[in-house]
Protein backbone atom coordinates (compact mmCIF):
# COMPACT_ATOMS: atom_id res chain seq x y z
CA UNK A 1 0.00 0.00 0.00
CA UNK A 2 1.53 3.36 -1.07
CA UNK A 3 1.69 5.36 1.79
CA UNK A 4 0.40 8.64 0.48
CA UNK A 5 -2.83 6.92 -0.07
CA UNK A 6 -5.84 8.88 1.37
CA UNK A 7 -8.05 7.44 4.20
CA UNK A 8 -10.78 6.35 1.99
CA UNK A 9 -8.15 4.81 -0.19
CA UNK A 10 -6.91 3.15 2.84
CA UNK A 11 -10.08 1.96 3.46
CA UNK A 12 -11.07 0.31 0.02
CA UNK A 13 -7.56 -1.63 -0.07
CA UNK A 14 -8.22 -3.17 3.52
CA UNK A 15 -11.52 -4.26 2.50
CA UNK A 16 -10.50 -6.25 -0.37
CA UNK A 17 -7.22 -7.40 1.58
CA UNK A 18 -10.12 -8.24 4.39
CA UNK A 19 -12.47 -9.73 1.55
CA UNK A 20 -9.37 -12.31 0.46
CA UNK A 21 -9.11 -13.76 4.17
CA UNK A 22 -12.86 -13.29 5.53
CA UNK A 23 -13.68 -17.25 5.71
CA UNK A 24 -10.68 -17.09 8.37
CA UNK A 25 -10.24 -14.71 11.56
CA UNK A 26 -7.26 -12.69 10.51
CA UNK A 27 -5.23 -9.87 11.68
CA UNK A 28 -4.80 -6.75 10.23
CA UNK A 29 -1.61 -4.84 10.64
CA UNK A 30 -1.89 -1.31 9.23
CA UNK A 31 1.36 1.20 9.40
CA UNK A 32 0.96 4.51 8.55
CA UNK A 33 4.14 7.15 8.57
CA UNK A 34 4.28 9.61 11.65
CA UNK A 35 6.35 12.90 11.88
CA UNK A 36 9.36 12.53 13.84
CA UNK A 37 8.30 11.09 16.95
CA UNK A 38 10.31 9.75 20.41
CA UNK A 39 8.83 6.15 21.10
CA UNK A 40 9.99 7.32 24.90
CA UNK A 41 7.39 10.37 24.71
CA UNK A 42 4.80 8.96 22.64
CA UNK A 43 4.29 5.95 24.95
CA UNK A 44 1.78 7.19 27.45
CA UNK A 45 -0.45 8.10 24.04
CA UNK A 46 -0.37 4.87 22.33
CA UNK A 47 -0.58 2.77 25.81
CA UNK A 48 -3.35 5.32 27.44
CA UNK A 49 -5.26 2.74 29.65
CA UNK A 50 -4.18 -0.57 27.93
CA UNK A 51 -2.34 -2.63 30.68
CA UNK A 52 0.74 -3.58 28.41
CA UNK A 53 3.49 -1.13 27.13
CA UNK A 54 6.94 -1.97 25.89
CA UNK A 55 10.12 -0.56 25.27
CA UNK A 56 12.99 -0.98 23.19
CA UNK A 57 15.36 1.88 22.80
CA UNK A 58 18.36 1.89 20.98
CA UNK A 59 18.61 5.87 19.75
CA UNK A 60 20.18 6.48 17.45
CA UNK A 61 19.36 3.41 16.44
CA UNK A 62 16.27 1.34 16.82
CA UNK A 63 13.52 2.72 19.05
CA UNK A 64 10.06 0.72 19.96
CA UNK A 65 7.12 1.51 21.93
CA UNK A 66 3.99 -0.99 22.22
CA UNK A 67 0.83 -1.44 24.02
CA UNK A 68 -1.68 -3.60 24.08
CA UNK A 69 -2.27 -7.30 23.22
CA UNK A 70 -3.09 -8.62 19.98
CA UNK A 71 -2.54 -11.85 20.47
CA UNK A 72 -0.65 -13.35 23.22
CA UNK A 73 1.17 -16.46 24.53
CA UNK A 74 2.12 -17.52 28.07
CA UNK A 75 4.26 -20.46 29.02
CA UNK A 76 5.63 -22.25 32.09
CA UNK A 77 7.37 -24.89 31.92
CA UNK A 78 9.74 -27.07 29.34
CA UNK A 79 9.47 -27.11 25.42
CA UNK A 80 9.30 -22.84 26.38
CA UNK A 81 11.45 -21.68 23.02
CA UNK A 82 9.97 -24.38 21.13
CA UNK A 83 6.12 -23.39 21.44
CA UNK A 84 7.26 -19.42 21.82
CA UNK A 85 8.43 -20.48 18.21
CA UNK A 86 5.22 -22.14 16.89
CA UNK A 87 3.15 -19.15 18.44
CA UNK A 88 5.36 -16.44 16.64
CA UNK A 89 5.36 -18.33 13.29
CA UNK A 90 1.52 -19.33 13.49
CA UNK A 91 0.80 -15.82 14.49
CA UNK A 92 2.57 -13.73 11.90
CA UNK A 93 1.48 -16.39 9.39
CA UNK A 94 -2.21 -14.93 10.13
CA UNK A 95 -1.55 -11.21 9.90
CA UNK A 96 -2.49 -9.49 6.62
CA UNK A 97 0.00 -6.74 6.03
CA UNK A 98 -1.27 -3.78 4.58
CA UNK A 99 1.55 -1.70 4.49
CA UNK A 100 4.28 -3.93 2.52
CA UNK A 101 5.73 -1.18 1.06
CA UNK A 102 6.87 0.31 4.45
CA UNK A 103 10.77 0.01 6.32
CA UNK A 104 11.90 -2.81 7.70
CA UNK A 105 11.74 -1.27 10.62
CA UNK A 106 8.20 -0.99 10.91
CA UNK A 107 7.50 -4.22 10.34
CA UNK A 108 4.79 -6.54 12.71
CA UNK A 109 6.82 -8.18 15.78
CA UNK A 110 6.46 -10.60 18.81
CA UNK A 111 7.66 -8.80 21.60
CA UNK A 112 9.38 -11.58 24.05
CA UNK A 113 10.32 -11.90 27.46
CA UNK A 114 12.02 -14.79 29.06
CA UNK A 115 12.74 -16.30 32.48
CA UNK A 116 15.74 -17.23 33.72
CA UNK A 117 14.56 -20.96 34.92
CA UNK A 118 12.20 -22.76 33.40
CA UNK A 119 10.33 -22.90 36.80
CA UNK A 120 10.69 -20.79 39.56
CA UNK A 121 12.20 -21.79 42.61
CA UNK A 122 10.93 -20.68 46.24
CA UNK A 123 12.73 -22.37 49.42
CA UNK A 124 12.87 -25.56 47.39
CA UNK A 125 9.96 -25.52 45.99
CA UNK A 126 8.72 -25.19 42.63
CA UNK A 127 6.26 -22.45 42.84
CA UNK A 128 4.04 -21.42 39.93
CA UNK A 129 4.76 -17.50 39.34
CA UNK A 130 5.43 -15.28 36.89
CA UNK A 131 5.42 -17.31 32.84
CA UNK A 132 8.48 -18.67 31.67
CA UNK A 133 8.09 -17.15 28.48
CA UNK A 134 5.45 -14.16 27.53
CA UNK A 135 4.78 -13.18 24.02
CA UNK A 136 3.25 -10.57 22.55
CA UNK A 137 1.86 -9.25 19.72
CA UNK A 138 0.98 -5.57 20.60
CA UNK A 139 -2.06 -4.42 19.09
CA UNK A 140 0.26 -0.49 18.69
CA UNK A 141 3.59 -0.46 17.40
CA UNK A 142 5.77 2.84 17.26
CA UNK A 143 9.30 2.62 15.55
CA UNK A 144 11.68 5.21 14.72
CA UNK A 145 14.71 4.78 13.35
CA UNK A 146 17.15 6.72 10.87
CA UNK A 147 14.70 10.21 10.69
CA UNK A 148 11.65 7.58 9.99
CA UNK A 149 8.40 7.56 12.14
CA UNK A 150 5.39 5.18 11.73
CA UNK A 151 2.79 4.14 13.85
CA UNK A 152 1.40 0.24 13.24
CA UNK A 153 -2.01 -1.32 14.28
CA UNK A 154 -2.92 -4.94 14.64
CA UNK A 155 -6.26 -6.10 15.48
CA UNK A 156 -8.56 -8.80 15.00
CA UNK A 157 -11.13 -8.29 12.61
CA UNK A 158 -14.64 -10.14 11.87
CA UNK A 159 -16.63 -7.82 9.14
CA UNK A 160 -16.93 -5.12 7.24
CA UNK A 161 -17.74 -3.22 10.80
CA UNK A 162 -14.33 -4.09 12.21
CA UNK A 163 -12.23 -3.06 9.12
CA UNK A 164 -14.13 0.31 9.30
CA UNK A 165 -13.13 1.11 13.02
CA UNK A 166 -9.64 -0.44 12.46
CA UNK A 167 -8.55 2.50 9.95
CA UNK A 168 -10.49 5.19 11.75
CA UNK A 169 -8.33 4.16 14.74
CA UNK A 170 -5.77 4.07 13.29
CA UNK A 171 -6.02 7.55 11.53
CA UNK A 172 -7.12 8.97 15.12
CA UNK A 173 -3.95 7.40 16.51
CA UNK A 174 -1.66 9.05 14.14
CA UNK A 175 -3.22 12.54 14.61
CA UNK A 176 -2.82 12.39 18.54
CA UNK A 177 0.47 12.15 18.00
CA UNK A 178 1.04 14.57 15.23
CA UNK A 179 -0.84 17.57 17.63
CA UNK A 180 1.29 16.15 20.68
CA UNK A 181 4.55 16.75 19.48
CA UNK A 182 4.79 20.32 19.97
CA UNK A 183 3.65 19.87 24.13
CA UNK A 184 6.70 16.96 24.33
CA UNK A 185 9.08 20.02 22.79
CA UNK A 186 7.82 22.41 25.90
CA UNK A 187 8.23 19.43 28.38
CA UNK A 188 10.62 19.76 31.08
CA UNK A 189 13.42 17.24 31.56
CA UNK A 190 11.72 13.92 33.32
CA UNK A 191 13.15 12.98 37.00
CA UNK A 192 11.75 10.80 39.42
CA UNK A 193 11.68 12.95 42.72
CA UNK A 194 11.20 12.28 46.34
CA UNK A 195 10.70 8.10 45.68
CA UNK A 196 12.52 6.22 47.50
CA UNK A 197 13.93 4.62 50.83
CA UNK A 198 16.91 2.91 50.57
CA UNK A 199 16.13 -0.87 52.67
CA UNK A 200 19.21 -2.25 54.84
CA UNK A 201 21.81 -4.13 52.93
CA UNK A 202 20.52 -7.63 54.25
CA UNK A 203 21.93 -9.02 51.09
CA UNK A 204 25.14 -8.78 51.75
CA UNK A 205 25.58 -11.18 54.43
CA UNK A 206 24.16 -14.07 52.61
CA UNK A 207 25.78 -12.85 49.46
CA UNK A 208 29.16 -12.99 51.37
CA UNK A 209 28.38 -17.37 52.44
CA UNK A 210 27.83 -17.59 48.93
CA UNK A 211 30.70 -16.43 47.56
CA UNK A 212 32.97 -18.33 49.83
CA UNK A 213 31.49 -21.34 48.28
CA UNK A 214 31.22 -20.39 44.72
CA UNK A 215 34.73 -19.30 44.93
CA UNK A 216 35.23 -22.71 47.02
CA UNK A 217 33.81 -24.65 43.99
CA UNK A 218 35.99 -22.52 41.12
CA UNK A 219 39.09 -23.50 43.18
CA UNK A 220 38.55 -27.03 43.86
CA UNK A 221 37.91 -27.81 40.10
CA UNK A 222 34.03 -28.59 40.52
CA UNK A 223 33.20 -25.75 38.21
CA UNK A 224 35.29 -23.18 35.92
CA UNK A 225 32.93 -20.66 36.30
CA UNK A 226 30.15 -19.61 38.51
CA UNK A 227 28.10 -15.98 37.69
CA UNK A 228 26.04 -15.10 41.45
CA UNK A 229 23.89 -12.41 41.86
CA UNK A 230 22.17 -10.40 44.42
CA UNK A 231 19.20 -8.59 44.47
CA UNK A 232 18.63 -5.07 46.32
CA UNK A 233 15.31 -3.87 47.71
CA UNK A 234 13.70 -0.30 48.11
CA UNK A 235 10.78 0.85 49.00
CA UNK A 236 8.52 3.03 46.88
CA UNK A 237 6.77 6.04 48.44
CA UNK A 238 5.27 6.43 44.77
CA UNK A 239 4.93 4.94 42.02
CA UNK A 240 7.99 5.22 39.26
CA UNK A 241 7.79 7.38 36.37
CA UNK A 242 9.19 4.55 33.68
CA UNK A 243 9.29 6.90 30.93
CA UNK A 244 12.13 9.09 33.35
CA UNK A 245 13.96 5.76 34.54
CA UNK A 246 14.31 5.48 30.26
CA UNK A 247 15.06 8.67 29.72
CA UNK A 248 18.12 8.93 32.46
CA UNK A 249 19.28 5.44 30.83
CA UNK A 250 19.23 6.80 27.71
CA UNK A 251 21.72 10.21 28.86
CA UNK A 252 23.74 7.83 30.80
CA UNK A 253 23.79 3.93 28.72
CA UNK A 254 24.20 4.85 25.04
CA UNK A 255 25.68 2.39 24.12
CA UNK A 256 23.44 -0.23 25.99
CA UNK A 257 19.76 -1.35 24.95
CA UNK A 258 17.45 0.40 27.27
CA UNK A 259 14.07 -1.88 27.44
CA UNK A 260 10.76 -1.75 29.48
CA UNK A 261 8.75 -4.49 30.05
CA UNK A 262 4.84 -3.34 32.07
CA UNK A 263 2.02 -5.28 32.68
CA UNK A 264 -0.19 -3.45 35.39
CA UNK A 265 0.61 0.25 36.86
CA UNK A 266 2.34 -1.39 39.54
CA UNK A 267 4.11 -4.57 38.28
CA UNK A 268 7.24 -4.05 35.79
CA UNK A 269 10.74 -4.99 34.43
CA UNK A 270 13.02 -2.59 33.04
CA UNK A 271 16.95 -1.93 32.13
CA UNK A 272 19.98 -1.04 30.03
CA UNK A 273 21.69 -4.17 28.80
CA UNK A 274 25.00 -3.69 27.24
CA UNK A 275 25.09 -7.49 26.20
CA UNK A 276 23.67 -9.03 23.04
CA UNK A 277 22.40 -12.57 23.36
CA UNK A 278 21.25 -13.11 19.28
CA UNK A 279 20.64 -10.87 16.73
CA UNK A 280 19.78 -12.01 13.23
CA UNK A 281 19.27 -10.31 10.00
CA UNK A 282 18.59 -11.96 6.91
CA UNK A 283 21.25 -14.94 7.19
CA UNK A 284 23.72 -13.51 9.53
CA UNK A 285 23.76 -13.91 12.91
CA UNK A 286 25.42 -11.84 15.49
CA UNK A 287 26.66 -12.37 19.33
CA UNK A 288 28.37 -10.54 22.16
CA UNK A 289 30.89 -12.16 24.73
CA UNK A 290 30.47 -10.03 27.32
CA UNK A 291 32.30 -10.63 30.80
CA UNK A 292 35.66 -8.91 32.97
CA UNK A 293 33.91 -6.13 34.11
CA UNK A 294 36.23 -2.72 36.04
CA UNK A 295 35.38 1.23 36.91
CA UNK A 296 36.01 3.95 34.48
CA UNK A 297 38.98 5.12 36.65
CA UNK A 298 41.66 3.39 34.67
CA UNK A 299 40.16 3.50 31.40
CA UNK A 300 39.88 0.03 31.50
CA UNK A 301 43.77 -0.54 30.84
CA UNK A 302 43.65 -2.67 33.79
CA UNK A 303 41.51 -5.14 32.27
CA UNK A 304 43.36 -6.15 29.49
CA UNK A 305 46.33 -6.61 31.49
CA UNK A 306 44.30 -8.86 34.43
CA UNK A 307 44.70 -12.21 33.97
CA UNK A 308 41.87 -13.17 36.05
CA UNK A 309 39.41 -11.32 33.73
CA UNK A 310 40.97 -12.18 30.97
CA UNK A 311 40.45 -16.07 31.49
CA UNK A 312 37.34 -15.32 32.74
CA UNK A 313 36.56 -14.21 29.30
CA UNK A 314 37.99 -16.97 27.29
CA UNK A 315 35.65 -19.01 28.83
CA UNK A 316 32.85 -16.99 27.90
CA UNK A 317 34.08 -16.58 24.03
CA UNK A 318 35.00 -20.68 24.09
CA UNK A 319 31.22 -21.29 25.07
CA UNK A 320 29.64 -19.50 23.00
CA UNK A 321 31.90 -20.36 19.88
CA UNK A 322 31.48 -24.12 20.80
CA UNK A 323 27.48 -23.86 21.67
CA UNK A 324 27.19 -22.70 18.04
CA UNK A 325 29.15 -25.10 16.61
CA UNK A 326 27.36 -27.90 17.90
CA UNK A 327 24.78 -26.27 16.16
CA UNK A 328 26.49 -26.77 12.85
CA UNK A 329 27.28 -23.35 12.57
CA UNK A 330 30.59 -21.58 11.96
CA UNK A 331 31.31 -18.79 13.63
CA UNK A 332 33.80 -16.30 13.48
CA UNK A 333 35.09 -13.61 15.90
CA UNK A 334 37.97 -11.22 16.53
CA UNK A 335 40.56 -11.78 18.40
CA UNK A 336 41.94 -10.36 21.15
CA UNK A 337 39.29 -8.62 22.64
CA UNK A 338 38.13 -5.19 23.01
CA UNK A 339 37.28 -2.41 25.48
CA UNK A 340 33.32 -2.12 25.63
CA UNK A 341 32.23 1.02 28.07
CA UNK A 342 28.65 1.32 28.91
CA UNK A 343 27.93 4.13 31.53
CA UNK A 344 30.44 3.92 34.40
CA UNK A 345 31.79 0.78 33.68
CA UNK A 346 33.88 -0.99 31.00
CA UNK A 347 34.00 -4.79 30.14
CA UNK A 348 35.46 -7.13 28.29
CA UNK A 349 33.67 -7.46 24.61
CA UNK A 350 34.31 -9.92 21.76
CA UNK A 351 31.44 -9.80 19.03
CA UNK A 352 31.27 -12.69 17.07
CA UNK A 353 29.09 -13.73 14.18
CA UNK A 354 28.12 -16.33 11.25
CA UNK A 355 25.94 -17.49 9.07
CA UNK A 356 22.69 -18.61 10.81
CA UNK A 357 22.28 -21.52 8.00
CA UNK A 358 18.07 -22.08 8.27
CA UNK A 359 18.33 -21.66 11.80
CA UNK A 360 15.55 -19.47 13.47
CA UNK A 361 16.40 -16.82 16.06
CA UNK A 362 14.59 -18.94 18.75
CA UNK A 363 16.58 -21.89 18.45
CA UNK A 364 19.51 -20.27 18.50
CA UNK A 365 18.38 -18.04 22.06
CA UNK A 366 17.45 -21.64 23.32
CA UNK A 367 21.15 -22.77 22.24
CA UNK A 368 23.13 -19.83 24.00
CA UNK A 369 21.45 -18.92 27.05
CA UNK A 370 22.59 -18.69 29.48
CA UNK A 371 25.87 -17.77 28.14
CA UNK A 372 28.89 -18.49 30.67
CA UNK A 373 28.46 -14.34 31.26
CA UNK A 374 25.52 -14.76 33.62
CA UNK A 375 25.50 -18.43 34.71
CA UNK A 376 28.94 -20.41 34.87
CA UNK A 377 30.40 -23.37 33.28
CA UNK A 378 29.42 -26.28 32.49
CA UNK A 379 26.32 -25.09 32.18
CA UNK A 380 23.81 -27.39 33.59
CA UNK A 381 26.08 -28.22 36.94
CA UNK A 382 26.25 -24.06 37.20
CA UNK A 383 22.77 -23.37 37.16
CA UNK A 384 22.02 -26.40 39.95
CA UNK A 385 24.77 -24.38 42.16
CA UNK A 386 22.70 -21.01 41.31
CA UNK A 387 19.64 -22.81 42.75
CA UNK A 388 21.14 -23.52 45.62
CA UNK A 389 23.23 -20.18 46.94
CA UNK A 390 21.24 -17.52 45.52
CA UNK A 391 18.43 -17.40 48.37
CA UNK A 392 15.54 -15.58 45.70
CA UNK A 393 14.48 -16.67 42.41
CA UNK A 394 15.85 -14.58 39.40
CA UNK A 395 12.57 -14.30 37.56
CA UNK A 396 13.73 -12.53 33.91
CA UNK A 397 17.28 -11.33 35.47
CA UNK A 398 20.20 -12.51 32.83
CA UNK A 399 17.20 -14.17 30.59
CA UNK A 400 16.50 -13.02 27.23
CA UNK A 401 14.21 -10.21 26.12
CA UNK A 402 13.60 -9.33 22.56
CA UNK A 403 11.54 -9.66 19.51
CA UNK A 404 11.12 -11.22 16.00
CA UNK A 405 9.84 -9.77 13.13
CA UNK A 406 7.51 -11.20 10.10
CA UNK A 407 10.66 -11.37 7.69
CA UNK A 408 12.71 -13.46 10.31
CA UNK A 409 14.78 -10.90 11.41
CA UNK A 410 15.46 -10.42 15.54
CA UNK A 411 17.24 -8.87 18.26
CA UNK A 412 17.56 -10.45 21.75
CA UNK A 413 19.15 -9.26 25.29
CA UNK A 414 20.75 -10.22 28.05
CA UNK A 415 18.34 -8.57 30.56
CA UNK A 416 21.17 -6.97 33.21
CA UNK A 417 21.74 -3.98 34.67
CA UNK A 418 18.19 -3.99 35.68
CA UNK A 419 14.94 -3.71 37.67
CA UNK A 420 11.72 -4.67 38.90
CA UNK A 421 8.71 -3.63 40.72
CA UNK A 422 6.13 -5.05 42.35
CA UNK A 423 3.79 -3.38 44.50
CA UNK A 424 5.45 -0.77 46.72
CA UNK A 425 8.95 -2.85 46.01
CA UNK A 426 11.54 -2.04 43.40
CA UNK A 427 14.64 -4.74 43.09
CA UNK A 428 17.29 -3.61 41.44
CA UNK A 429 19.46 -6.97 40.49
CA UNK A 430 23.39 -7.20 40.19
CA UNK A 431 26.36 -10.16 39.74
CA UNK A 432 29.90 -11.20 39.76
CA UNK A 433 31.62 -13.68 38.05
CA UNK A 434 34.03 -16.41 40.05
CA UNK A 435 36.74 -18.25 38.24
CA UNK A 436 40.20 -19.46 39.99
CA UNK A 437 42.07 -17.20 41.83
CA UNK A 438 38.86 -14.99 42.37
CA UNK A 439 38.67 -13.06 45.71
CA UNK A 440 35.95 -12.54 47.70
CA UNK A 441 36.08 -8.72 49.03
CA UNK A 442 36.81 -7.69 45.06
CA UNK A 443 33.86 -9.62 43.45
CA UNK A 444 31.86 -8.39 46.40
CA UNK A 445 33.16 -4.55 45.66
CA UNK A 446 32.64 -5.48 41.94
CA UNK A 447 28.88 -5.93 42.88
CA UNK A 448 28.62 -2.88 45.25
CA UNK A 449 29.67 -1.00 42.40
CA UNK A 450 27.55 -2.21 39.70
CA UNK A 451 24.26 -1.38 42.26
CA UNK A 452 25.47 1.67 42.87
CA UNK A 453 26.07 2.58 39.13
CA UNK A 454 22.29 1.42 38.37
CA UNK A 455 20.93 3.76 41.44
CA UNK A 456 22.64 6.66 40.16
CA UNK A 457 21.54 6.07 36.24
CA UNK A 458 18.35 5.73 37.57
CA UNK A 459 18.56 8.79 39.36
CA UNK A 460 16.59 7.38 42.09
CA UNK A 461 16.18 9.82 45.67
CA UNK A 462 16.12 8.89 49.06
CA UNK A 463 13.25 11.31 50.38
CA UNK A 464 14.37 9.95 54.41
CA UNK A 465 17.99 11.03 53.36
CA UNK A 466 17.52 13.58 51.03
CA UNK A 467 20.38 12.12 48.84
CA UNK A 468 20.40 9.90 45.86
CA UNK A 469 20.78 5.89 46.30
CA UNK A 470 24.25 6.43 45.28
CA UNK A 471 27.36 4.26 46.20
CA UNK A 472 27.77 5.66 49.42
CA UNK A 473 23.63 4.97 50.34
CA UNK A 474 24.59 1.38 48.27
CA UNK A 475 27.44 0.30 49.71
Amino acid sequence: MKTSLTFSEILQVSLRSWALRRSDECVLSLALPTNIVDPVDALTVIADQLQFSFLWDQLPGLSIAASGQCQNFDLTGPRRFELAERFSYETLERVVNLSPEAPNHANPRILFKFTFFEQAAHEKKIVKSNPAVQAVLPRWQLTRQAGSGWLRLNAVVADETDVREFIEQSWLMRQKLDRSILAWEKSSKRINTDLTIPTSQTWQKSYRLALEKGIDLVNSGELNKLVLAVRHLALLNKPLDHLALLASLRRHQKGSCRFLWKTSHDESFFGASPERLVSVKKTILHTDALAGTAGCNDEGWDLLKSEKNLREHELVVSSIKNQLIEKGLDPICLRPPRLAKHGNLIHLHTPLKAFSKGLSALELVEALHPTPAVAGLPRIKSMQWLRTLEPFDRESYAAPIGWIDNNGNADFRVAIRCGYTKGSHLYLMAGAGLVKGSILESELQEVELKLAVLADQLELNSSSQGKSLSRRSMI
